[in-house]
């Protein structure tokens, strides 16, 4: 399978959810780097990698950063194929409490395990965050409001699709932080 350049919209599309409490989100986004509806192969990761890449560095707000920050679960494959597209160091926020130094904790409230953490030593650092999606933008918000009290600089959120009808890209830039999507839904 061969993603599109760049020049063109990422596929994405939602999909009903079937089975979940009220709580939680009816649907899911699926994009063809989840690997739900196909295989994915490993020179398409690298391709969205850099598809990520450009998108940002073609950014009107578009700053550097040091390292990349992931979100558990959606948010790692983009964050691998952006680092291995840019060579740049990443790091995982995980949903594990783990005895580890330099934690901190923040909440993603309309999940079903809602504490997420970031581990290791990050004043002074200057982190672009990617996720597979923005919709609403509470975590992003959260994860950049947690960095912030750690003494990091967020750069920017990163992402594959903005499901635009969560107001995510306004909370995000009220609080400074540019948004940039391959794709909006």
């Amino acid at each position: 399978m061969t993603l599109p350049l760049a020049s063109t919209a990422y596929p994405a599309r939602q999909v009903p959810r079937l089975g979940v409490a009220a709580e939680v989100r009816a649907v899911r986004v699926v994009h063809q780097l989840d690997g739900i509806e196909s295989e994915v192969h490993p020179a398409d990761l690298l391709a969205v990698g850099h598809q990520l890449w450009d998108a940002w560095r073609h950014h009107p707000r578009f700053t550097a950063h040091e390292v990349i920050l992931g979100l558990d679960a959606g948010g790692i494959l983009p964050t691998v194929a952006l680092a291995m597209a840019t060579a740049t160091p990443y790091k995982l926020a995980w949903k594990l409490d783990l005895d580890l130094p330099d934690k901190r904790v923040f909440h993603e409230r309309h999940a079903r395990r809602t504490d997420v953490f970031v581990y290791g030593h990050l004043q002074g650092r200057e982190v672009l965050i990617v996720d597979d999606e923005v919709t609403s933008g509470r975590t992003a918000a959260s994860l950049v409001n947690v960095l912030a009290t750690a003494g990091a600089t967020v750069t920017g959120v990163v992402c594959l699709v903005e499901e635009t009808s969560g107001g995510g890209r306004s909370l995000l830039e009220g609080l400074g932080v540019a948004c940039c999507a391959l794709t909006s839904i």
